[in-house]
């Protein structure tokens, strides 16, 4: 019987897999436009474990199938490459190791044009070891010492191949940019002069450099087109599960399926491995249907217990100074603006963290702002970056030694304002004590280097971490005060700009939506949107914590209110922060 299969390409005769039948005519398409004047070069590109690798090599199987001896199909890896490191020499310097002279320490360099076909390009801005790659990689074993050597590599008259040529480079992030950069410049040269050589379609896969998102003058391969493999739509998902169910006769409930895309999205590896997880690891028995009672347990393992190669290294880039700020800003709006031409955007966006969602404004004006990717990577991001901000202790006792919490418990249903009154309590005593939980941030200190990009960044940092610090701080304080007794998780119903704390005690149960204050209409906004999101779960009553940008008290008991809507009953309570 087959498997789920999450890391590495997927093999149809070993793996649960979807056809993806029109995404692969897709790729074959633009690799042979018209076939007897040239194809297109374009990128395949997409975050980790999406089905890269595996597109490219159904690709090159049909146009094997469909075309036969008519083309020659070639495809490499530059992963063996990672690593290495690569600076061009300036143009002065090449000039100067030619002509046998040293360069004056004053001479001032300009970087050389990745344009230039002269020999001191061709053989100064040639790496040894990429030469020896390709040396071992092409068929023929041809020597390739400079850019000269690499163009012939596809010339008619002394190339290595008779018929026109479809290639296929995969991991091309795997090289430096500057490298990437000159590579692709020496393919513009062969796409414009094509007539000269076989090179007939070409597909770059990775990430993002090989759209020039590294580069400072942009991608040199102007004429470029681009193939994002997109997510799996819920048909797909449902498919691959099917498939499962038909070759093992192990049912598996129709939600179970279902919250598996709704929490990935479709993202291609996290449904794989959640199959893993489910079919795999924490089966229940293969008599057994696998239930709801059997995802919420893979849920929770998957975000606390499970390692997954994706999710660490997306957690990783997230805790970077330079991003950090920003994803943690996203929690709090709603409105934040998507840009694929802003840094941060298209940095996060290309590997997989956040995705623009389009809007039409009542206005009329249509605007993309900023999304999680999926719910399952937001929340593994909440986690991690509660504990990054607020750690895992908190300095100063949460609740009062004698503190029972009775008047949160005693009642028919949680007293949360109740709680909310210790929270505030505890902010105070940590001000008594000098301690600023929205500014001061000691234990990363020792984390970041020393330099003056990160010292730029760390500054940014602490400007965003002031307006959302916050949330985790809050939902941190409850998982300590609660925890022995209660489930506190945080939930993300629009994707970002709202967090809802959700608190599990017994057969009690509550909701305090987490705000930041950004106007009194706003304000009056949040708490009917607080009381229509508790209508639609059943609860009869909303807490809003609204963190406000003061610390006078008297503003604070004003913002703070009660009051019926919707036949909820929706108690907001400001919470001072500065």
């Amino acid at each position: 019987m087959r498997r789920f299969h999450s890391y590495g390409p997927v093999d149809c005769r070993y793996h649960f897999c979807v056809a993806r039948k029109e995404l692969i005519a897709q790729g074959v398409e633009q690799l042979i436009g018209v076939p007897e004047v040239g194809g297109h070069y374009f990128t395949i590109w997409a975050p980790r474990q999406t089905g890269k690798t595996w597109l490219m090599r159904q690709i090159k199987q049909k146009i094997l199938q469909w075309y036969q001896d008519r083309f020659t199909v070639f495809d490499f890896s530059l992963g063996g490459l990672r690593g290495m490191s690569f600076s061009p020499p300036s143009f002065e310097r090449n000039l100067a190791r030619l002509r046998g002279t040293k360069q004056s320490r004053g001479t001032k360099q300009s970087p050389l044009p990745i344009e230039t076909n002269s020999k001191e390009s061709d053989i100064f801005d040639f790496p040894k070891a990429f030469g020896e790659f390709f040396q071992k990689t092409m068929p023929g074993s041809p020597q390739v010492k400079s850019w000269g050597d690499f163009r012939e590599i596809f010339s008619r008259d002394k190339g290595q191949w008779d018929r026109p040529l479809i290639l296929l480079i995969d991991e091309v992030d795997t090289i430096p940019s500057a490298l990437i950069d000159l590579m692709v410049a020496q393919f513009r040269e062969l796409y414009l002069h094509r007539e000269t050589n076989w090179l007939h379609g070409l597909a770059l896969i990775g990430v993002r450099a090989v759209l020039g998102i590294e580069s400072q003058r942009g991608s040199p391969f102007n004429i470029q087109r681009s193939l994002r493999v997109p997510n799996f739509t819920i048909d797909e998902v449902e498919e691959l599960y099917c498939q499962h169910q038909e070759e093992s006769d192990q049912n598996i409930e129709a939600d179970v399926v279902e919250k598996i895309y709704q929490t990935t999205k479709g993202q291609p590896g996290l449904v794989s491995w959640f199959g893993e997880l489910l079919i795999e690891k924490y089966n229940p028995g293969q008599n057994q249907i696998i239930d709801m009672d059997t995802w919420d347990l893979v849920w929770h393992k998957a975000r606390f217990v499970e390692p997954n190669n994706t999710v660490m290294n997306l957690i990783a880039k997230a805790k970077m100074p330079e991003y950090q700020g920003f994803l943690m800003e996203l929690f709090t709006r709603s409105d934040m603006p998507f840009s694929f031409h802003e840094p941060l955007c298209n940095y996060l966006y290309l590997h997989g963290i956040v995705e623009p969602e389009t809007i039409r404004q009542p206005d009329g004006r249509f605007v993309s702002i900023c999304r999680f990717a999926s719910p399952f990577i937001q929340d593994c991001l909440y986690h991690a970056l509660s504990r990054e901000v607020v750690g895992d202790r908190m300095p100063i006792l949460p609740l009062q030694p004698l503190d029972d919490l009775a008047d949160v418990f005693s009642g028919t249903s949680l007293n949360l304002p109740a709680l909310l009154r210790r929270y505030k309590d505890y902010l105070l005593r940590l001000k008594a004590k000098g301690i600023n939980p929205w500014k001061e941030q000691p234990r990363r200190e020792t984390d970041l280097h020393s330099t003056e990009f990160v010292s730029s960044a760390k500054s940014v940092l602490r400007s965003k971490q002031g307006k959302a610090v916050g949330h985790f701080h809050l939902f941190t304080w409850l998982q300590t005060v609660l925890g022995r007794r209660c489930v506190v998780s945080p939930e993300f119903p629009t994707g970002n700009g709202k967090v809802d704390i959700h608190i599990r005690c017994g057969n009690k149960r509550g909701i305090i939506e987490v705000k930041s204050f950004v106007d009194i209409y706003e304000a009056k906004s949040a708490r009917k949107q607080a009381a229509q999101y508790a209508k639609s779960l059943g609860y009869e009553q909303v807490i809003v914590a609204m963190f406000v940008p003061v610390d006078d008290e008297t503003i604070l008991e004003k913002l703070s209110s009660e009051e019926m809507i919707e036949d909820v009953q929706v108690k907001l309570v400001a919470i001072g922060w500065t």
